[in-house]
């Protein structure tokens, strides 16, 4: 229904939006039986426009059009509202992916607030886009080309409601899960939603972050890369599980990620070199025909890589390292081979690791994580442990990355930790903390993400490592029998 543009009253309070932008723009109010409180719709075509435009040119949009033509790096669609106070709103945005999967950026006043995956659509549906802060006064909601050619219909804000205490289970889904495995774990679950694990990939990267901070990350990140057969055969050499070995000897938390080189098929061209193996783009490997036929040679040569990476874990489970383990990481992006059929056969290899690892190669030192917001590509929580994402925004975009967050926690329904496994800019905590998104642990991502100075400034690091919600390595407690700190509560 149509109501007074001036006022509306959320729950038992009075509240006044106050819509700016244009002499057409209007409120929608939708009640429910609980009677919780209404929420606000800002048709986008009533919006401030930068190099975008209205459009009719498809169904199923409401009010009179919606905005499209986010093709220029500086297009964008601008809604402003006026909030009483300093409150949380939940965010929805109506859209319509046509042209494949794309992302938009948002932007809260005017500073970078994330991204929003837009999963490919031909019709409008409605997306949770996480939380926004308002402040007291006019607030300005911005959606940034990103990716581009997608359309907007409109977006819609509700009052926060409090949010519940996380009930993630403490326990493994490997019966035969390790002491060590089961001692980390219990520490991470003890942890959430009190603080966040720093991380950082490549060792190498560990003195540079000391020299600048004072501080070591609590976790460091590794790649089993250069271990994958076709990588090996061109002479690549890896010494990550040494450096992990020694790692954990400084009492530090280990992850591992694979960018798994495909076991046939890797082209070696201009462009599309051999050790771009892992790329859809530079392999011709074909996974979901590969599953379908076990008896082929390159099913056969599947379970041989697989085989051949267990060995590597293998040294890190005798010498007592529980690692966090993310196997087929991005898979829905599409841009790595083992995601590029979907996620039918992306799950149906997820499960084949967890079998072949655990149960064939008995490796128990390994916390299972799955790196993927979608519900459609969920494993299955039978053989998922910690759920993830990576989140890449602009430079300098320090925003809680709440969207993401509080869709995983719905895809888990909050019975499992939730973690933010690769990173460029790393989410200030004081905004996590106002937003609820209890990230487990960040890793930042290396290169120019880590000393550019445009992703993470050397004032924001100083900041992030010396908070009192961030947990280095000088702050962990004994996980692992390596230092002299009390133990953790059992």
């Amino acid at each position: 229904m149509i109501i007074n543009r001036k006022q509306m009253v959320i729950g038992a309070a009075a509240v006044t939006l106050l819509a700016v932008v244009g002499s057409g723009f209007w409120f929608g109010l939708a009640f429910n039986a609980k009677k919780e409180p209404p929420f606000a719709i800002y048709e986008a075509e009533d919006g401030q426009l930068s190099g975008t435009n209205v459009s009719q040119g498809a169904d199923g949009f409401s009010g009179s059009g919606f905005v499209t033509g986010f093709t220029d790096e500086d297009d964008l669609l601008m809604i402003e509202a006026e909030a009483p106070k300093t409150a949380l709103y939940d965010v929805w945005v109506s859209y319509r992916a046509p042209n494949g999967n794309k992302v938009a950026g948002l932007s809260l006043n005017d500073n970078p607030h994330g991204d929003l995956a837009l999963e490919s659509n031909q019709s409008f549906i409605e997306l949770k886009a996480g939380k926004m802060l308002l402040n007291k006064g006019v607030n300005r909601i911005s959606l940034t080309r990103g990716w581009g050619y997608y359309d907007i219909d409109y977006i819609k804000l509700q009052k926060t409601k409090p949010a519940a205490k996380h009930k993630v289970a403490n326990r493994l889904v490997n019966p035969n899960a390790s002491a060590e495995a089961k001692q980390l774990m219990n520490y991470l679950v003890k942890s959430y939603g009190k603080s966040m694990l720093s991380g950082q990939t490549e060792l190498e990267n560990v003195d540079w972050i000391e020299k600048k901070t004072g501080k070591k990350p609590a976790m460091v990140g590794f790649d089993l890369i250069d271990y994958s057969p076709t990588r090996a055969e061109h002479g690549a050499i890896s010494y990550e599980v040494e450096k992990a070995l020694g790692w954990h000897k400084q009492g530090g938390i280990t992850t591992f990620l694979w960018h798994w080189n495909a076991p046939s098929g890797v082209m070696d061209e201009k462009g599309k070199e051999w050790w771009r193996g892992f790329y859809t783009d530079s392999v011709t490997f074909d996974l979901e025909q590969t599953l379908s036929h076990h008896e082929s040679v390159d099913y056969k040569l599947l379970l041989s890589d697989i085989d051949v990476i267990a060995e590597q874990l293998k040294r890190l489970n005798d010498a007592k390292v529980p690692v966090l383990f993310r196997p087929l990481h991005e898979a829905e992006g599409g841009w790595f081979w083992w995601g590029a059929k979907g996620p039918e056969p992306a799950k149906e290899l997820y499960r084949l690791l967890y079998d072949r690892l655990v149960n064939k190669h008995g490796l128990n030192n390994l916390i299972w994580v799955w790196n993927s917001v979608q519900p459609e590509w969920y494993p299955g929580d039978d053989v998922v442990d910690i759920v993830s994402v990576d989140s890449y925004p602009p430079p300098g975009d320090h925003s809680p990355v709440s969207n993401h967050f509080d869709n995983l926690v719905a895809l888990v329904n909050d019975k499992k930790l939730v973690a933010l496994t690769e990173n460029g800019s790393i989410p200030d905590p004081d905004l996590m903390k106002a937003y609820g998104a209890n990230w487990s642990w960040f890793v930042t991502w290396e290169g120019e993400y880590l000393t550019g100075g445009k992703h993470n400034s050397e004032q924001i690091l100083n900041k992030i490592y010396n908070h009192p919600d961030v947990i280095t390595l000088d702050e962990l407690p004994n996980l692992f029998g390596m230092k002299k700190d009390a133990e953790i509560e059992e």
